[in-house]
């Protein structure tokens, strides 16, 4: 691969500058110039985590950040996904419930040994401290299919599954009380979707259901807090725009038959102009365009990526 860009983000080695930003009475956002996001609710007894950051010596930093305004128990840790970025960090905070959606404990089962190599390898630098990573993977402790709640006190955090998007088994976190949403993956900012275990045709719909609630504030998966509805419309929207102009481009290269490196190539030079500045727009584009290009060619189900699929892709289009 010395002949062409380094793989994935093993070159992104520089530090990012950790914002914690009230959005909502109680609600803050935890994000990091374009890294993974988490959302903290603050209830009357205790906090719940959204996202837990990809080990426990990460999650340690969003912690810290959570004494500064409160000294309650962390009692609940939601999972917005499957993917070990967003869940390796869960056992640091000590709660008594770790949740996530029943799709995506499904997602652990088939693949999260696997996912787990594979995103240490693409992005060593979101597992610092990886050695603090308990054997073994993060397991929920209550899933749920559709719709949940849960009660900090009298503070409702009500948890949905809108449908398919950037994984089978996205949910976000809705407080009604403050009209704030935790999008998780499913919203970015600034930022490119990673789209490697995606369903391109579902998503749009999905995001529909998210933009219904008409959010006042959101803490999308990367990028800065949305703090007002025209933000939340902006990243709901710029979301949407890449993913339909990356899938319909990718449609009409299969439909001519095109290889999928001669689609990559021309992908991204379509793509580049608009979005090339965007967080990790290397990094995501070969994962989302073999996906889009399955998802085109009639494989609904993601297919599992390795380590060793990783590095093959990255060669057979970049190299």
């Amino acid at each position: 691969m010395s002949d062409g860009p380094a793989f994935a983000s093993t070159a992104d080695l520089g530090e990012k500058t950790v914002s914690f930003d009230e959005i909502g009475k109680g609600v803050y956002a935890y994000t990091a110039e374009g890294d993974p996001n988490s959302g903290i609710v603050v209830g009357d007894d205790s906090v719940l985590v959204f996202d837990a950051q990809a080990t426990p010596t990460m999650a340690e930093r969003v912690i810290a950040k959570v004494r500064e305004v409160t000294d309650k128990p962390v009692s609940h840790v939601v999972l917005s996904h499957y993917h070990a970025v967003r869940v390796l960090g869960a056992p640091a905070y000590g709660a008594r419930e770790i949740v996530c959606s029943d799709a995506a404990r499904a997602m652990i089962v088939e693949r999260g040994e696997e996912d787990k190599a594979s995103e240490i390898g693409r992005f060593p630098r979101l597992f610092q401290g990886a050695d603090s990573i308990r054997p073994g993977l993060t397991w929920p402790t209550t899933t749920f299919s559709h719709n949940a709640s849960i009660w900090l006190g009298s503070r409702e955090v009500r948890l949905m599954k809108l449908g398919r998007g950037h994984t089978a088994g996205d949910i976000v976190a809705w407080m009604p009380d403050t009209n704030v949403i935790f999008a998780g993956d499913l919203v970015e900012y600034g930022a490119t979707p990673y789209c490697g275990d995606a369903h391109f045709t579902d998503w749009p719909a999905t995001l529909d259901a998210l933009a219904s609630f008409a959010p006042a504030a959101m803490v999308p998966g990367r990028g800065a807090a949305l703090t007002n509805r025209a933000m939340v419309a902006d990243g709901i929207k710029g979301t949407r725009a890449f993913l339909s102009d990356l899938f319909e481009a990718v449609r009409g290269h299969v439909a001519a038959g095109r290889s999928l490196r001669e689609t990559f190539e021309r992908v991204h030079e379509a793509l580049k102009p608009a979005y090339g500045d965007w967080v990790i727009f290397e990094h995501c584009l070969p994962f989302n365009v073999t996906r889009a290009y399955d998802e085109a060619g009639g494989l609904d189900h993601p297919r599992i990526w390795t380590d060793e699929r990783d590095r093959q892709m990255w060669l057979d289009l970049r190299g």
